[in-house]
């Protein structure tokens, strides 16, 4: 294989076999590849370069719209991407990086696969490396948060709290022990960023809609909680919006909690740092993100929070051949006057990022002037439920119905492809037309159960006499 590091010819247009990894299959990853496969398409069809795709998942998850899945106005399949449909020039290998060893070019991954065949994880050679692993759930030390605490960063996770929200009201409708149920009707949401406000937003109005079905679950009844350990909620969209969103959760009987801790949720009792106690089978943690653990098994350096030190034109700094965006990257932020601020990581850089990754790639292989990424961060908008929300953008603060619908139509211009823009608009218009779908189809975490039971076993998370043991999830589908 030719190494990009020894290409200084002056044929425009890459060496042969020349190889980019990308690591992630992400905003970042999906996009960059995308771009690539653009860019490089008569060098692809020579054969001349070869993009590969590294992804845990062989789909790239739309996050913002994560809370409207969870509320059903949204199917879970339209709020992800397949990466072979849309990168139909690239070679997707599903697996996860462990290692990057960079000096060496090569990148060791695990796959579906490896674990079968028992001879451990495969390198990866590469010329060009785009290292987008995003990032992960950022956890606490808490007490019982490992046992019950349920997380919001997958289509998975979304779709699991969508089914739990809608069994613990049935727990409720069924019980005769008043203090199951109000464990059962008390959710607790530990975070006050996007996706701890827009989860609770969007479930507590997907539950107050449900209890209209249940003969003996009022509205009233539920009980909701968030918890934020600043003095502030959505920070992105300014003080006072962040503000008047405090006021319209409220105002619906959600209890917002500011410079209040999770101190332990063990047994099922979320305890918090004011003291307070709330017996309850729903604690939902998104507070925050940290960088995906293989950033640290890389020679590739890295800043204080553990994440890449890139330059403005998104290269690895002082590294050649090595290129990052979005979570994982630390980005100078060059329409800032603050010294030292870095782009803040989150998907309105991600985005716009990658057109900036892609072109300085291709402009290093053809040995053309690489660009600097700039964006002046324009505003944020968030949903508060259905026909609420708050903005902030270009200067201008929106609130209610009309910041819903601005967040509405931004995230649905950024979602990729045409096909997902109009499968999540039809959905839209149905769900205006219809009432709401409130199954809950909890069994299909447990798919086999039924046959295991039938065939002489127990039902997955049960005791050896088929009684519930005393988890999260200690019965079919999480109850």
């Amino acid at each position: 294989m030719v190494k990009a590091a020894n290409f200084r010819g002056t044929t425009p247009g890459p060496p042969p076999g020349t190889r980019i990894l990308v690591i992630g299959g992400g905003y970042v990853g999906l996009y960059t590849a995308l771009r690539l496969q653009k860019k490089l398409k008569q060098e692809l069809d020579r054969g001349e370069a070869e993009i590969l795709v590294v992804a845990p998942d062989p789909y790239m998850t739309y996050q913002p719209f994560l809370p409207e899945a969870a509320a059903g106005s949204i199917s879970p399949r339209h709020v992800v991407v397949p990466l072979r449909l849309v990168l139909g020039r690239c070679r997707i290998l599903i697996g996860e990086a462990k290692a990057v060893d960079h000096a060496k070019r090569t990148a060791t991954v695990t796959t579906l696969a490896t674990a079968e065949e028992g001879t451990g994880p495969v390198q990866i050679a590469y010329d060009e490396l785009v290292l987008a692993p995003g990032s992960i759930s950022r956890t606490l030390p808490i007490p019982g948060l490992a046992d019950y605490g349920i997380g919001f960063k997958t289509v998975e996770e979304a779709i699991g709290l969508r089914n739990h929200v809608i069994e613990q009201m049935d727990i409720a409708s069924s019980t005769r022990d008043p203090a199951i149920r109000d464990a059962a009707l008390t959710f607790v949401f530990v975070g006050g960023g996007y996706a701890g406000v827009e989860a609770l937003g969007e479930l507590e109005d997907m539950a107050r809609y449900a209890t209209r079905y249940y003969h003996n679950v009022k509205p009233e009844d539920l009980k909701w909680i968030l918890v934020e350990a600043s003095n502030r909620i959505l920070p992105e969209v300014g003080e006072a919006m962040g503000k008047y969103a405090i006021r319209e959760l409220r105002a619906r009987n959600i209890d917002v909690r500011l410079e209040t801790r999770l101190d332990s949720c063990e047994d099922r009792v979320a305890v918090l740092s004011d003291g307070s106690r709330f017996p309850t089978r729903t604690v939902v943690w998104t507070a925050g993100v940290k960088p995906a653990p293989v950033l640290a098994a890389t020679d590739l350096p890295l800043n204080e929070h553990g994440r890449l030190n890139c330059t403005a034109r998104l290269s690895v700094a002082g590294v050649e051949h090595a290129w990052s965006a979005g979570d994982a990257a630390a980005v100078p932020d060059l329409t800032s006057d603050e010294p030292g601020k870095e782009c803040a990581p989150n998907a309105q850089h991600a985005v716009r990022q990658t057109s900036v990754l892609a072109e300085n790639i291709v402009a290093s292989l053809r040995g053309e002037p690489l660009k600097e990424y700039a964006h002046k961060y324009v505003g944020s908008v968030a949903s508060l439920g259905l026909h609420r929300g708050v903005a902030h953008v270009y200067g201008r603060k929106l609130k209610g119905y009309p910041a819903w619908l601005m967040h509405r139509a931004y995230h649905l211009s950024r979602v990729p492809t045409l096909n997902r823009k109009a499968r999540v608009l039809a959905e839209w218009t149905l769900s205006g037309l219809f009432k709401r779908e409130i199954v809950s189809l909890g069994s299909l975490e447990h798919p086999r159960a039924e046959f295991e039971l039938a065939a002489g076993g127990r039902r997955p998370g049960h005791g050896p006499h088929g009684t519930p043991r005393n988890g999260p999830h200690s019965g079919p589908g999480g109850t």
